[in-house]
C-alpha cells in the first residue's frame, strides 16, 4: 500500500528529498548544497550536472535514512528554483554553458535592447511581467547569442530549453533514452514567453526575441494525474514511480500554504523573499510593480492566477555575511549577534545586489549601508541585514493592497528565515499583522508533494490539505505605529540611495 508521496526541493543552494505521509508530516529528509559560480561582477551560475548528481544523492539519502520502501511511494512532486536557464544537447545530455541563475543581470542590454519599442511592460499584458533580468527569455537569448554552435543546434532541434524543473524531469524519466521534455504552468509563467490566457508559448515573443520553438518544453498541468513519466527501475529511487508534481518554487510553498482563496497570501523566506496573492481564475494586472503569474493548475481545472512581489536577496544576504564578511560561522548565529544590540544604530542595510526587484525594477541599482556612524558595530551590521527582509516585504504588501484592494489580516510565513524569531517579530513590528508559522515551516517542498498525490488521488481533494495546516507560532505586533512609521520612512529613503549606480 502507498503510504508516502515524495517532493524533489532544487533550490537556488542547495537541493533536498523530503517524503511526507497522509498528514502532510515529514518522514524522510535529505539536503546537499551546491556550487555557486560568479564568473563576473553580476553574473551567477550553477553546474547543472552537479545539481543532478545532489538530486540522485538526497533521493537516496532521504529513502535510505528512514524505514520507507519505494514500494510505498504513491508519486513524486518536483520544485525548483524559477528562471533559473540551461540548455542541453538531447542526444548527449551535456549542458552546453552553466546554467544561469535567477539572480543574473548579465542580460541587461538584452533587456534595455527590447524596450526601445513599447518600454519596459512591452511584453506585459501578455505575460504578466516586465523586461527584467530577472526571467528566463533573455537568458535563453544570451546563450544562443554567445555560446558557438548553440544557435545551430537549436535550429537543428539538438539543443533544448528548460528551467531546472525540466531539467530534473528529464533525466528522472530516461534523459537522452526518451526523458520527458515539459514543464508545468508555472514555471512556464516565468519565462516571459508564456501567453497567460492561452498558457501556450506566444509565437509573436518567440519571434522577437528569435527563440526557436523546437527548443522548449511542452507546458502541462501542475498536477497531471496522466503522468509525464516514470522515474527509472535503475535511477536512485530503484523503482518506476509516477512524477505528477511539479510546481515553481514559490507556488508550491503556496499549494503548501494552502492558500486555495482568493485573497489569500503566504510570504516565503529563502535566497530571495516572494509574497503570493491568490486572485483565483482571474487575471490581475499590477499598477504597482508586482508580478502577475500562474498560481497553479490543477489537472483539467482552471488555472488560478496570483500576483507576486519578488525580493532578490534577504537569505542570500545572511550568506553574504557568513562568507564575504566572515562576520559570522553559520547562518544562525546572524540573530545572536543582531541581539547583541538593541535596534540597528541608525543604519538601514539595501541589498540591490542584483538590482531591485518588486515593486521598483530597478536593474541599475546597487547594495548600499547608509547612515554610517563610528557608533555602529558589526551586531548593528547584522541587525540591519535582518530589518531589510520585513522592510522589503511590507513594500511588496503595500503594493499588494493597491492592486488587489485586500486588506491584509495576517500574514503565513515559511522558509528557513522563518525560524528567526528577531526576524519574525520584526516583521510583524513593521507590518502591523500577526505573523502566523505553519508546523512544517518547509512548504515548498510539501506543495510539491500535494500536487503528486492530488494527481494519483493520494489526496481526494483541497479539503484533506487544508486539514492538514496547523499552526506552530504565531507572532503579534508589539511596535507602537508612530515608531512603525518613522522606521519605514527611513528605510525608503535608504532605498533612493540606491538608484542610479550602474549607468548606461
Amino acid at each position: 500500500m502507498s503510504n508516502y508521496v515524495a517532493a524533489i526541493d532544487q533550490g537556488t543552494t542547495s537541493t533536498r528529498c523530503m517524503i511526507f505521509d497522509r498528514s502532510g508530516s515529514v518522514v524522510g529528509i535529505a539536503q546537499k548544497e551546491h556550487q555557486q559560480i560568479y564568473p563576473q561582477p553580476g553574473w551567477v551560475e550553477h553546474d547543472a550536472l552537479e545539481i543532478w548528481q545532489r538530486t540522485e544523492e538526497v533521493i537516496r539519502g532521504a529513502v535510505g535514512k528512514t524505514a520507507v520502501s519505494p514500494h510505498q511511494i504513491a508519486a513524486v512532486g518536483i520544485t525548483n528554483q524559477r528562471e533559473t536557464t540551461l540548455v542541453w544537447n538531447r542526444h548527449t545530455g551535456q549542458p552546453y554553458y552553466n546554467a544561469i541563475v535567477w539572480q543574473d543581470t548579465r542580460t541587461d542590454k538584452i533587456c534595455a535592447t527590447l524596450a526601445k519599442e513599447g518600454g519596459q511592460d512591452r511584453f506585459r499584458s501578455r505575460v504578466g511581467l516586465p523586461l527584467a533580468t530577472y526571467f528566463s527569455g533573455p537568458k535563453i537569448r544570451w546563450i544562443l547569442d554567445n555560446v558557438p554552435g548553440v544557435a545551430e543546434a537549436a535550429e537543428r532541434g539538438d539543443a533544448i530549453f528548460g528551467n531546472i524543473d525540466t531539467w530534473l524531469i528529464w533525466n528522472l524519466t530516461g534523459g537522452v533514452n526518451g526523458g520527458s521534455h515539459v514543464t508545468d504552468v508555472t514555471n512556464a509563467s516565468r519565462t516571459m514567453l508564456m501567453n497567460l490566457q492561452t498558457l501556450d508559448w506566444d509565437d509573436e515573443i518567440l519571434s522577437i526575441m528569435d527563440i526557436p520553438a523546437a527548443m522548449l518544453p511542452r507546458i502541462v498541468p501542475s498536477s497531471d494525474p496522466h503522468t509525464w513519466g516514470s522515474t527509472l527501475p535503475n535511477g536512485p529511487f530503484g523503482l518506476a514511480i509516477p512524477i505528477c508534481g511539479d510546481l515553481g518554487d514559490q507556488q508550491a510553498a503556496t499549494v503548501g500554504q494552502t492558500c486555495f482563496g482568493v485573497g489569500e497570501a503566504k510570504n516565503t523566506y529563502g535566497t530571495g523573499c516572494f509574497m503570493i496573492l491568490n486572485t483565483g481564475t482571474e487575471i490581475v494586472h499590477s499598477q504597482n510593480g508586482l508580478l502577475t503569474t500562474l498560481g497553479y493548475k490543477l489537472g483539467s481545472d482552471r488555472a488560478v492566477y496570483a500576483l507576486e512581489g519578488s525580493i532578490a536577496i534577504t537569505g542570500a544576504l545572511v550568506q553574504w555575511l557568513r562568507d564575504n564578511l566572515g562576520l559570522i560561522s553559520n547562518a544562525a548565529e546572524v540573530e545572536t549577534l543582531a541581539n547583541s544590540v538593541a535596534d540597528n544604530g541608525g543604519i538601514y542595510f539595501v541589498p540591490a545586489f542584483s538590482g531591485l526587484y518588486a515593486p521598483y525594477w530597478r536593474s541599475d541599482a546597487r547594495g548600499a549601508i547608509v547612515g554610517m556612524t563610528r557608533y555602529v558595530n558589526k551586531g548593528h551590521i547584522a541587525r540591519a541585514t535582518l530589518e531589510a527582509t520585513a522592510y522589503q516585504t511590507r513594500e511588496v504588501l503595500e503594493a499588494m493592497k493597491k492592486d488587489s484592494g485586500v486588506e491584509l489580516t495576517a500574514l503565513k510565513v515559511d522558509g528557513g528565515m522563518v525560524h528567526n524569531e528577531l526576524l519574525m517579530q520584526f516583521q510583524s513590528d513593521i507590518l502591523g499583522v500577526p505573523v502566523v508559522r505553519p508546523q512544517v515551516a518547509e512548504t515548498t517542498a510539501l506543495g510539491a508533494a500535494y500536487a503528486a498525490g492530488l494527481a494519483v488521488g493520494f489526496w481526494d481533494n483541497l479539503n484533506d490539505l487544508r486539514d492538514n495546516w496547523q499552526i506552530a507560532r504565531t507572532w503579534q505586533p508589539q511596535m507602537d505605529s508612530e515608531q512603525r512609521e518613522r522606521l519605514y520612512a527611513g528605510w525608503l529613503k535608504a532605498v533612493t540611495r540606491t538608484f542610479d549606480w550602474v549607468e548606461g
